[in-house]
């Protein structure tokens, strides 16, 4: 198996684990799923990490600030 660092992993297990409660039933959209759990806490926790510095957050994650504030008010994170 490849070498995952645990952030993969832990998507891994939970998507693994996810599938199999299903019991039959359809699922909702993946992709848009995984992304609208992580992401959040991603950004609240870089965002600690930077300070509250939005510039220094927004390097640290490798996008745009207009980018990262768009994404705080869709997440309604102050």
């Amino acid at each position: 198996m490849i070498n995952e660092n645990d952030i993969a992993c832990c998507v891994r297990k939970s998507v693994e684990s996810y599938l199999k409660d299903l019991d039959g039933e359809r699922p909702c959209p993946l992709h848009e799923m995984v992304i609208n759990s992580v992401e959040k806490p991603l950004i609240e926790m870089v965002l600690k990490h930077a300070g509250g510095n939005q510039t220094r957050a927004a390097e640290l994650l490798g996008i745009n600030r207009n980018t990262l504030r768009s994404k705080m008010k869709e997440y309604q994170i102050k």
